[in-house]
């Protein structure tokens, strides 16, 4: 038995506990945290740019498409092509707003295709992380580092972390009821009341897991970060 199935069996067993003591002493019982739903999306390729290299790229300001699901983030008109030492992507999405440094989200297969070895971070992450060309009708950029696989993680508000019984940079694992049902491991906890509640996952474990839109997770295991 792991680490995170024993804090799991000794949280349920000191819940059972505690209800017992309320229910002698007349109390309410102690709320047991809800698993889910937790919507499940996926994140696709996309690029973040620096206010620089955006000027550099499109001469001005991202154009606005359409919101995102995370509050104050949006889809932009703009396009780049990624350029890496063994190959080449066309109309890969750019996300606004811009940001402080650039920065390449993107799938291991992604990488692959690119000939870049690319880590598994979290997002802002980025040191020591491979570079690669960006390129436009307008411009052409190159960043020294920022290409990284973007790990699995879930943004939740406050109310979602008390209700769910967490609290952030907590570890997860959750269960995705999908086509090919499948439980993702190590997946860290965002809280902020800035965020609105999903999962994010990238193209290749959606593949893998047979995500469609409107998959939901639940939570099967709660651990600390870095259990």
């Amino acid at each position: 038995m792991n680490e995170v199935a024993i804090k799991n069996m000794l949280a349920e067993i000191l819940t059972c506990v505690l209800n017992e003591v309320r229910a002698q002493n007349g109390s309410a019982p102690v709320a047991k945290p809800e698993n889910g739903p937790i919507p499940i999306e996926l994140s696709a390729r996309h690029v973040h740019l620096s206010e620089k290299d955006c000027l550099a790229l499109f001469g001005g300001p991202l154009t606005f498409v359409r919101e995102l699901s995370q509050p104050g983030q949006f889809l932009a008109k703009e396009r780049v092509r990624l350029i890496g030492p063994k190959g080449v992507m066309d109309n890969v999405a750019v996300l606004g707003p811009t940001r402080s440094s650039s920065q390449v989200e993107l799938s291991k297969t992604d990488a692959r295709v690119l000939g870049i070895d690319a880590p598994v971070r979290q997002s802002g992450d980025v040191a020591g992380s491979p570079g690669l060309l960006l390129a436009s009708d307008k411009g052409i950029v190159g960043i020294k580092e920022g290409a990284i696989v973007a790990s699995r993680h879930i943004h939740m508000t406050t109310a979602d972390a008390a209700r769910l019984g967490l609290k952030d940079n907590d570890m997860v694992s959750v269960r995705l009821d999908s086509e090919r049902p499948m439980i993702f491991e190590d997946v860290l906890v965002r809280v902020s009341d800035k965020f609105a509640l999903a999962m994010h996952i990238d193209a290749d474990e959606g593949n893998a897991s047979g995500w469609k839109k409107g998959v939901d997770g639940v939570i099967v295991a709660r651990g600390s970060h870095g259990h």
